[in-house]
């Protein structure tokens, strides 16, 4: 299944997108994407209440804002430097073992919101990302048995500002964590529904040149190498997230480097996975 949700932020809808790409609200289902809907098997629970009331739920209009997939997580947990060209490119060697740091839950927004550069940004880059969607509480798992934790997957930009991530003492998450840095969706794809997640081709524009593109094959650390290696220092809950980095070709890496200015447009992708669009707007202070 293709879970969405969607209206105004903060009043977000439960919904799906079936397989003849019509768009349906599923509020009656009565449950929000949430932790306690992973759970408790939601997925499961909601594949059979379809089969019944599928034909009485509305259609969503074909303008309506898509908020992210899920509501807010407990965490988000990224990955670093988990393609060898993109360290290459950014610097730094080839990681022993995975590098993790967090990105606020204040971050995230729809896939097709505005990208609001912060205070001070002059370093705004783009990173188009592999998220997947933990769907069991689980710490200390055998890599083995990582993906039975796994609930879906979603299309991520993990937006970053470089000055404050990499040129201010202390940890990556100041230049991972402002508000907006972390677009998701459109939708989480159920696991059943993506054969091979370590087959999947991920590409990212700017203002229709397209920067990025790769597959997940290139990753360093696999899906299963991840979630078992984050779960050694941390429980996972239900409806968390883990990013599992980005390609080359991203701004830091270029020469000179090009960062988001005020009035760019980020298009990016994965198979599969579907496509989202992000404006750059100026800071806001009341936005």
């Amino acid at each position: 299944m293709k879970l969405l949700r969607f209206g105004e932020s903060g009043l977000e809808k439960p919904g799906l997108e079936l397989a003849e790409n019509t768009r349906i609200d599923v509020s009656a289902f009565g449950e929000d994407f949430n932790e306690k809907f992973f759970a408790t098997n939601g997925v499961e629970r909601l594949e059979k209440w379809l089969e019944e009331n599928k034909e009485s739920c509305a259609v969503i209009k074909s303008d309506a804002r898509l908020g992210p997939p899920i509501a807010r997580p407990s965490k988000v947990v990224c990955v670093g430097l988990n393609y060898a060209k993109h360290a290459e490119e950014s610097g730094m060697g080839i990681p022993k073992q995975p590098v993790i740091f967090f990105k606020a839950t204040t971050s995230i927004i729809g896939p097709n919101d505005n990208i609001m550069l912060p205070k001070g940004s002059e370093k705004s880059d783009w990173e188009v990302e592999l998220a997947v969607v933990i769907g069991k509480k689980t710490s200390y798992v055998p890599k083995e048995e990582a993906m039975d934790y796994v609930a879906g997957y979603m299309l991520h930009n993990d937006v970053s500002e470089r000055a404050f991530q990499l040129e201010m003492e202390g940890q990556w998450v100041k230049g991972k964590s402002c508000d907006t840095f972390a677009p998701l969706g459109p939708y989480l794809v159920t696991k059943s529904e993506i054969a091979n997640p370590h087959n999947l081709d991920l590409w990212l524009h700017l203002n229709g040149q397209q920067l990025q593109y790769s597959n997940t094959s290139d990753f360093i650390f696999d899906i299963p190498d991840v979630v078992s290696y984050i779960s050694q220092f941390m429980t996972l809950l239900p409806g968390d997230v883990i990013s599992t980095g980005t390609p080359s070709g991203v701004g830091l890496g270029m020469n000179p480097p090009r960062y988001l200015k005020a009035g760019d447009v980020v298009e990016l992708g994965i198979e599969g996975l579907g496509i989202s669009r992000q404006e750059v707007i100026p800071f806001q202070r009341n936005s």
